[in-house]
């Protein structure tokens, strides 16, 4: 059974892994410079810097879970960083993500935000695989009810990130494979084999 010692050096290496990224990342240009702050606070900043450059539109909890950092510590770091203009966030629903300010359009980070929910995401790759997929195919891919997936597909119209006008078909969709393709890592296995395959599902008008 692990102990608190195998606890804290989870919790240090998660931090020092994300926190090299953050380190390296634009983000580590708004250091405040606090020849006073310790280095696990600083760490732990530039760990939620190197995640949320990883893991676009991830929301606070998840962000905090992920960390293993403490609710006031995380709302401390996340308020540093969006006052000093490195992080931005947007309300979706019920959560607040989190994103590397300037770097995503409106429509790049709410298809984020969606990207980081399973069934929408599922419904978004299946259409990306099979543009003429219908809602019972849909549903049957997923394993979840028609009523689940008409229920997500009204979120995602409303979203601008589908039309329902003739079947289901995704808006821009090059540019949500190209976020799909570009953090697969940090999405499902779903996304990673559509990353794999991502070359045969690009279309070019002649």
């Amino acid at each position: 059974m692990d102990g608190p010692r195998d606890v804290d050096e989870s919790k240090r290496a998660t931090l020092r892994r994300f926190a090299a990224v953050g380190a390296a990342s634009p983000l580590a240009r708004f250091r405040d410079g606090d020849s006073t702050e310790s280095e696990s606070s600083s760490d732990a900043r530039d760990a939620i810097a190197g995640y949320v450059t990883t893991t676009p539109g991830a929301h606070f909890s998840k962000l905090r879970d992920d960390l293993q950092l403490g609710t006031g510590e995380t709302q401390h770091h996340l308020r540093q960083l969006e006052s000093a203009g490195a992080v931005e966030s947007r309300k979706d629903g019920d959560y607040r993500r989190f994103y590397p300010a300037g770097r995503f359009s409106a429509f790049e980070q709410v298809a984020l935000g969606y990207l980081r929910r399973e069934t929408p995401r599922g419904m978004l790759v299946e259409l990306l695989r099979d543009p003429t997929a219908t809602g019972s195919e849909l549903a049957d891919a997923l394993d979840v009810s028609r009523p689940t997936v008409s229920k997500y597909a009204g979120e995602l119209e409303e979203a601008g990130l589908l039309s329902r006008e003739d079947g289901y078909a995704v808006e821009e969709p090059e540019t949500v494979l190209t976020l799909l393709v570009r953090y697969a890592d940090s999405f499902g296995p779903d996304a990673a084999a559509l990353a794999a395959d991502a070359d045969g599902l690009i279309r070019f008008d002649p």
